[in-house]
């Protein structure tokens, strides 16, 4: 797997992430501790696009 290929996997995963993010926040009874599980798993996506682009 090339880097670009790589990073655009990882861009993949972030952007769904954040879509479950949002709607982990809209649904009433979501834990507090998994929707901040998820905001540090896509930290740690954006951090590795970022390291891998430049």
């Amino acid at each position: 797997m090339s880097v670009e290929s790589h990073v655009q996997e990882l861009r993949r995963k972030h952007l769904s992430l954040s879509n479950a993010i949002e709607a982990a926040h809209r649904s009433p009874g979501m834990d507090d501790l998994a929707i901040a599980q998820m905001k540090k798993e896509k930290l740690r996506l954006k951090e590795e696009i970022t390291r891998l682009s430049h």
